[in-house]
């Protein structure tokens, strides 16, 4: 293919570089298609440059810290210090090694990449217009959609930059604030709040309900919001957010409870993290037969097309989860759709994991969810403190809590404790496989290892647990 002011064709023309995209144009590469991908920057999205990737990796800096601080019972003192800088280029080092390699892959399976931004003229043509201005056209036989989201600015606290901030300026920050205000209590605040507090940020949170992580089961979200208290971590519930000052360059910020109370806190910094919206601007969606929901997320089918049958897509911009793994499979699905597969999204759950202290990780339905939906269920549960390999971590606060059919299948699996977000792959695997309480009980695990509390809460439910 040779760019230049002539019409440029290709199969599939690939719109966002982020999970979905990156993974979108490469599967459809394998398969044979001619394919080009454009994004304004390197491939790799919000997950590699301002979402997964950095985030977790302060998190888990901020992890050391916390632990060799906070050794528990093991016996072990010591002491540490941090220079922030030195982790914000280590974790660029991380983003660098992670874009490199997006970008090799894309390089070996023949995927053209093109810096710029695109804009729809019709349903088989879009321009790209580069850094420098120019604009080259491309008509295309398909297109995928995968231009991600940003965060939402909370009414009245616009983002400067300074004062109020969103996740992605937060996980650049050079020096640690000392106090920090976080408005929304969604998993994005949880794990940046527990974050900086482990940094030695003094950290509020400001709720406008009455808890946290409201979308998960409650029991979980007890012990994660036990340990944020631990930390020195106020939450303010039912409050709101009203008015905005500033004094001896610091913010002030006015929030309102439920009864009319008003309460000031001060703040360095004003972390606002309250939901995302879809980056559908200028892309000229008008000109295709897309449509929209009432949220302005891209409306797409269980194959990832939209109402225009020559364009799919795939991850944030075509509504929730918000999460990365999502992304991958949607791409990979639009992509053997567009090759001829019978692909499709049908996948039975997506597990969700929260990088919290304790760590979270679901999949599946919860108990409420189960019986709104009409199933009746029994449960098991099995503690972390009767799991050898937790007290050998000394980290027994924690459960693994299975939710099935009174016939034994299994539609949820939920896991608050050390390691979560290791253990939720097996629970997702067996919801995926249409797995019964029997089979997850009955297949033998390591022992002494976390993974075992998953078979013993399944031989909870069954009513012949050894262990507890």
């Amino acid at each position: 293919m040779v760019m230049g002011d002539i019409v440029t064709g290709c199969d599939v023309l690939v719109v966002g570089g982020g999970p979905g995209g990156y993974t979108a144009a490469i599967r459809a590469s394998q398969l044979g298609k001619d394919v080009i991908l454009v994004d304004k920057y390197d491939p790799g999205g919000t997950c590699v440059y301002r979402g997964c990737i950095p985030s977790k990796t302060l998190i888990h800096a901020a992890n050391f810290i916390y632990d060799i601080k906070n050794p528990g019972n093991t016996g072990i003192k010591g002491s540490v210090e941090f220079d922030i800088k030195k982790i914000q280029q280590w974790k660029y080092e991380v983003i660098k090694k992670l874009r490199d390699g997006i970008g090799n892959l894309c390089r070996k399976y023949g995927v053209q990449v093109v810096k710029g931004e695109a804009y729809f003229e019709s349903s088989s043509r879009a321009r790209i217009t580069s850094h420098d201005g120019t604009s080259s056209t491309f008509e295309f036989e398909n297109a995928i959609i995968a231009t991600g989201s940003h965060p939402h600015e909370f009414p009245g606290f616009p983002f400067d930059g300074k004062l109020i901030i969103n996740s992605n300026e937060a996980l650049g920050l050079m020096k640690v604030p000392e106090e920090l205000v976080i408005l929304g209590a969604g998993y994005i605040s949880i794990e940046l709040g527990t974050m900086f507090a482990k940094f030695g940020t003094k950290v509020k949170i400001v709720q406008r309900s009455s808890r946290i992580l409201s979308q998960f089961d409650k029991e979980l979200v007890e012990l994660v919001s036990q340990k944020m208290k631990t930390l020195g971590i106020e939450i303010y519930y039912n409050y709101t957010p009203q008015k905005l000052s500033t004094e001896n360059n610091k913010a002030v910020i006015t929030i309102v409870d439920n009864k009319g109370k008003e309460t000031q806190l001060k703040a360095d910094r004003i972390l606002a993290a309250v939901g995302v919206k879809p980056n559908i601007g200028n892309l000229g969606l008008e000109n295709t037969r897309i449509e929209l929901d009432d949220k302005g997320f891209i409306k797409v089918d269980e194959k990832r097309k939209t109402n225009d049958p020559k364009i799919f897509a795939v991850g944030d911009v075509a509504g929730p989860p918000f999460i990365t793994n999502k992304a991958f499979r949607e791409g990979k699905v639009a992509a053997e759709v567009i090759a001829g597969s019978l692909s499709a999204f049908d996948n039975r759950a997506i597990p969700l994991t929260i990088f919290s202290d304790p760590e979270i990780a679901t999949v599946g339905l919860d108990e409420e969810s189960a019986k709104k939906s009409g199933f009746e269920i029994k449960t098991g549960k099995f503690p972390f403190r009767a799991s050898g390999s937790a007290l050998i971590m000394d980290r027994t606060e924690g459960f693994v809590k299975v939710v099935a059919k009174t016939d034994g299948e299994i539609l949820g699996i939920h896991i608050v404790g050390a390691n979560a977000s290791l253990l939720i792959s097996e629970a997702s695997h067996s919801i995926e496989m249409a797995a019964f309480l029997e089979d997850l009980a009955g297949t033998i695990h390591p022992h002494p290892t976390l993974p075992e509390a998953l078979a013993e809460a399944a031989e909870a439910a069954l009513g012949k647990v050894i262990n507890i």
